[in-house]
Parts: structure tokens; sequence; C-alpha cells
């Protein structure tokens, strides 16, 4: 199976417009983009247009994995918590019979609208190109493998394939994590003795293979 994509939180951050409106929650990234041209115009979309580009985990019960709910003071009835006000798919607070309830499953729920997984941990490096000396600082995802950031490099250099890549002059696979390969994150080192952790940014060296791999 094909591993799904992992994104930072600033790559969710850029999502955060009417015709381009993605989200986080509970770990995964979705694009709401298709719901808000559904719903265009509805005045429930406003809290979802609210957090563009944003994590709402907050939103959620991680345990059921639906909206959260509280027992309304008024009624007693349990209702979804809907604190910047009521959106999409949630019903009214009382029974009205102008509101249709047949869309099936709310957008929150299955993975009509997921595209990826969010990153649990980034990471910045630096990738140093032996044959001209560039130097690159990428923020990467914890979870992905050495082909995956890869790909993140090809925006800077086409022939990222063409080359080996090594840290500490050792030939790194690239089927693995920076971790798995030993490049450990030591943010919470830098954290406890109060170092700055830029000034401690793990490099990868490139070396060119001259085969002109291109992707």
């Amino acid at each position: 199976m094909r591993r799904p994509k992992y994104f930072t939180p600033t790559e969710v951050s850029l999502h955060n417009t009417l015709d381009d409106l993605w989200v986080s929650y509970l770990g995964k990234v979705y694009d709401l983009t298709p719901l808000v041209n559904e719903f265009k115009g509805d005045v429930l979309l406003k809290p979802i247009i609210e957090c563009a580009g944003k994590d709402i985990s907050h939103w959620f019960d991680p345990k059921k994995k639906d909206i959260l709910t509280h027992i309304d003071p008024l009624t007693g009835c349990l209702k979804y918590y809907t604190p910047r006000g009521r959106f999409v798919h949630i019903p009214p607070p009382c029974p009205r019979t102008d509101w249709a309830n047949d869309f099936g499953r709310p957008w929150w729920r299955g993975n009509r609208y997921e595209v990826g997984l969010l990153s649990a941990k980034t990471r910045w490096i630096r990738i140093i190109n032996t044959l001209t000396s560039e130097e690159q600082k990428l923020e990467v995802c914890s979870e992905e493998t050495l082909d995956e950031i890869l790909q993140r490099y090809l925006r800077y250099n086409s022939h990222a394939a063409s080359y080996t890549w090594k840290h500490n002059h050792v030939t790194l696979d690239m089927s693995k994590t920076l971790c798995e390969n030993g490049i450990f994150d030591e943010d919470e080192n830098f954290y406890q003795c109060r170092l700055d952790r830029d000034l401690f940014t793990e490099s990868i060296c490139l070396y060119f293979n001259d085969d002109l791999t291109e992707f």
C-alpha cells in the first residue's frame, strides 16, 4: 500500500483561503475546499473559514472521533459543543422543518476530504550539495523517509536522485527515516541545556554520481 503523505503545520497553514482551505484535526490533514464550494455563501461556513489552515483538534472528543458534546442547561439535552457557533452539518438547537438532514455522513467523519497525516514532530535539517557548495535548510517531518525528504528537496535540485546522501561520511538508507539512519532529534536536549537548536542543525551532504537522474 502507498504510504500516506505527511505535512508540517506550516504547510497546512498556507492553505487558508476560500479557494484553498485545509484544516487538520486528530493527526490528519483535510482539504475542505470542496465542502466550502458546496456551501458557498452559507453562514454556517463561518467557523470553518475562521480556522482555515489551522488545527481544530480541540473541537473533537479524541476517543469518539466526534465533535465535543455538552448538556444544554436550558433543555437538559445532549448537544454538540460549538463555542464558535454552529457550523455545517451541526443540527439546529431546536427541531426545525427547514433543516435537511439527508446529507449522509457529516464532513468530519470518514476520509472523504483526507489528504494526509499531520506530523507529530517536525525538525530542521541542512542539505549541502558538495558539488556546488549550495546549502538549503528544510523543515521536514520526523516520520518521513529520506526518499520523501528527497522529494521536498527536488524544488532546489531536480537531479537530487543523482547524488549519494551521506551523514558523517556514512551513506544513508533512503528507505529509512532520519532517526533510523542515526540522525537523532536532540531538540529536547538543546531545550534542557538552554542551547539554540538553530546553531546545531544536523547536515546531510550530497555527493554527485554523474548520472543526471531527473524526476
